[in-house]
């Protein structure tokens, strides 16, 4: 793997030269800001690829601008080069899309903001839970699934960030080899911490080009981060700034910390979304977060009226889960669920499961009577083997020739 040592290109970056003495030491610290460029990367930029640098807006990203940046010019890269900003709409931090617009203006290069065509990410969570209702209402499920992104889902950046962004590089770049620069860090999670520096990237490969993903900062500190933006002469995100927040991603994070959800409540720009996030918890009877409600977070942000159906949304979950609890675990949802056809006795219980989470959730639903469920499971069943058949089946001809 090739380590790019600090950049050499400063005076390629006039509007960004620290305007005073080099207080951090970054001219005499080269190493602590080398970056990682593996072959793989090398070879993309040599040919002229175009780069692609995710921002969000936090420090990372802005350290990340900057860095690869400054490589580019190292190397005289011919290619085009963006930063690139995935909107999610009104959950995120006001000072977000300014941050990014600055950046865009101090390097000198355009900013592509893009945004999920069918709402943002507060949008996506109302229309999962609709959609999740529908399905339990129809026993399309056996449980009853919450509205909000986790950990094991994060669908909040596959489907609001990575491709949205990634449907737009392949518009403008239809042949040849993409790079997708990441400021993601080894020190942030285990997870990232196994991170390598370049993998392909299949959502940006076409038939006549390569999409690459590149890490470039994954061995830098906090620490690291804070200084080189600072060499830089900017400034960080209003969130560490005023709020004192770890992180900056969606003002309420799934992910985030207690402490820098209350960061974010301090801010008064985020009173409204997170009473409509509450409300969703109230209507759905599903904490944000599995561990933490995320209307105890601030409560003196919300009217009495919402309050008292918070604090009855969590008796009504306490209902909802001790009655999912009675249902064996084959009978829970796995790949290609159903898998068997409940006994009667099965169906009995599942119906009378139904019947005990709409009243604590205040739904109406179909099949809560045990004739009613055992019909379902079989059309259900039929219908998987009949899809299941079709694909395994090839097609024929009327001759009955297989094509």
């Amino acid at each position: 793997m090739n380590i790019i040592k600090l950049y050499r290109a400063d005076a390629a970056l006039e509007p960004i030269e620290p305007t005073q003495p080099d207080l951090f030491g970054v001219a005499a610290d080269a190493e602590r800001f080398a970056i990682d460029v593996p072959t793989e990367v090398t070879l993309a930029l040599g040919t002229g690829a175009p780069v692609f640098i995710g921002v969000s807006g936090g420090r990372d990203s802005q350290a990340l601008a900057y860095r690869v940046c400054a490589h580019l010019d190292d190397i005289e890269h011919p290619g085009p080069r963006f930063l690139v900003h995935a909107d999610l709409g009104r959950v995120e931090w006001k000072d977000s899309l300014p941050v990014c617009e600055r950046l865009a203006q101090r390097l000198g290069i355009e900013l592509m903001v893009v945004r999920r065509t069918a709402g943002d990410m507060m949008d996506r969570w109302l229309s999962r839970w609709s959609g999740n209702v529908a399905r339990y209402t129809k026993l399309e499920c056996v449980k009853l699934i919450l509205p909000w992104s986790t950990a094991a889902q994060r669908f909040c950046t596959a489907e609001l960030k990575s491709q949205v962004i990634a449907r737009e590089m392949r518009r403008r770049f239809p042949v040849g080899d993409v790079v997708s620069a990441v400021g993601i860090r080894r020190e942030e999670s285990p997870k990232r911490a196994r991170m390598p520096a370049w993998k392909q990237d299949e959502r940006t490969t076409r038939k006549r080009g390569l999409g690459h993903t590149w890490n470039p900062i994954l061995g830098w500190r906090r620490g690291d981060v804070n200084d080189y933006v600072r060499s830089r002469g900017d400034e960080l995100h209003e969130a560490y700034r005023l709020y004192g927040s770890t992180r900056v991603s969606c003002a309420f994070c799934v992910l985030g910390s207690e402490h820098d959800l209350r960061a974010s409540s301090n801010c008064s720009d985020n009173h409204a979304i997170y009473r409509e996030m509450v409300a969703l918890e109230a209507a759905s009877t599903f904490s944000f977060q599995s561990h933490r409600w995320l209307g105890d977070v601030a409560p003196d942000l919300l009217d009495a009226g919402l309050r008292a159906r918070l604090q009855e949304a969590k008796e009504r979950a306490q209902l909802r889960v001790s009655a999912e609890s009675r249902l064996p675990d084959h009978l829970l949802f796995v790949k290609g669920w159903p898998t068997v056809m409940p006994t009667p006795c099965e169906a009995a219980l599942i119906a009378d499961v139904r019947r005990d989470v709409a009243a604590a959730v205040g739904l109406q639903v179909n099949h809560t009577d045990r004739e009613s469920v055992l019909q379902r499971y079989r059309d259900l069943m039929a219908t998987a083997a009949a899809k299941a058949g079709a694909q395994a089946s090839p097609s024929e001809t009327p001759e009955g020739i297989p094509t």
